[in-house]
């Protein structure tokens, strides 16, 4: 199994890098969309980002289009969405497919990480994976736990240690 940091992203302004750039800090990788139910996420999303950012946290925006139409936009209509509604700070990537054959090789790994009731494929939007900063995935948690969840909260403490 590569390692996570191996992997190649490119970001929503079109930088190629890899998830290597992340090395040493704590990701709470997320599939976003902008015309869902839990679109509302991205506040507690950046709340969370600024929370925690000066110890070496930061969320990690992955578009994606493949539950129900949900992230029509081109990637610059995304990223305007998100700091206009919101005031996204944290990085985003270009739209890709968490599931399927087109499956981005991040996704790949991270679903591989079991948790309880969340075993195997990404199953909507806002689902959500903590990435230690050695690159190891230690936690997941489903769409309707909001970023601001106690549970969320301590698990991102304790990989922050």
């Amino acid at each position: 199994m590569p390692s996570l940091h191996s992997i190649p992203l490119t970001l929503n302004d079109g930088t190629e890098t890899d998830f290597g750039r992340f090395s040493g800090q704590v990701v709470l990788v997320v599939n976003v969309a902008s015309q869902c139910g839990f679109t509302h996420q991205y506040a507690g999303l950046e709340a969370l980002h600024n929370k925690f950012r000066e110890e070496g946290f930061t969320v990690l925006g992955v578009p994606c289009n493949q539950f129900a139409g949900q992230e029509p936009g081109a990637d610059a209509e995304i990223a305007e969405f998100c700091e206009r509604n919101f005031g996204v700070t944290f990085p985003l990537t270009t739209k890709a497919d968490v599931r399927g054959k087109n499956q981005h090789p991040l996704y790949a790994q991270l679903t591989r990480f079991k948790n309880g009731p969340l075993p195997g494929l990404v199953k909507w939007n806002f689902e959500k994976f903590l990435v230690n900063g050695d690159g190891e995935i230690v936690g997941r948690f489903a769409p309707t736990v909001e970023p601001d969840a106690p549970k969320v909260i301590e698990a991102v403490r304790r990989a922050l240690g």
